[in-house]
């Protein structure tokens, strides 16, 4: 569902897949071909919540944030079951696991992958292509080819979900 907050409406493009049970408040603007499943809350009441084109945010998941940290998610990032992100930005391609909390002014880097259940506190920057696990995260490795090629196939399933779901609903 979508609701207003302070005269700001939620913008979604018409190939958005929004599952039922989720909410999507105030400041939110979500790119072409992008997924928010099943009981996951958007809420941009206090600054604007920017997720990219091709992202999909998993189940029970919460995206929220304070007036000095925006929430940006770029191109084609896989938000995991039950992850919270707080006032932080992901850059493209960056897939976080089930679980992982990410909080105020941290940036992860392009294509990374960020363990389940890591905690990633404020203003923590985590470099491009880089494995992170644990609490708080720390870099344990740098990605193979081969770990990139699976977060790859992690966005496009998703992508590709979202849209048969927007089918069987009769959108486009």
């Amino acid at each position: 569902m979508l609701y207003p907050y302070n005269e700001k409406i939620p913008k979604i493009h018409d190939t958005v897949f929004v599952a039922p049970g989720a909410r999507i408040i105030g400041d939110v603007n979500i790119g072409k071909e992008s997924s928010v499943w099943f009981n996951s809350v958007l809420r941009g009441d206090e600054a604007p919540i920017r997720i990219g084109e091709r992202c999909n945010i998993q189940d029970n998941s919460t995206c929220h944030l304070y007036e000095d940290y925006p929430l940006i998610l770029e191109d084609e990032v896989s938000v995991g079951h039950n992850v919270i992100l707080h006032g932080c930005t992901i850059r493209k391609g960056a897939l976080i696991g089930m679980g992982a909390t990410i909080l105020d002014g941290a940036e992860i880097g392009e294509s990374s992958f960020i363990g389940a259940n890591t905690l990633i506190p404020p203003g923590k920057k985590i470099p491009p292509k880089t494995m992170v696990m644990g609490s708080p995260g720390k870099v344990v490795r740098e990605l193979t080819d081969k770990d990139l090629e699976l977060i790859e196939l992690t966005i496009e399933t998703y992508q590709k979900k979202g849209q048969e779901f927007l089918k069987q609903l009769g959108r486009p």
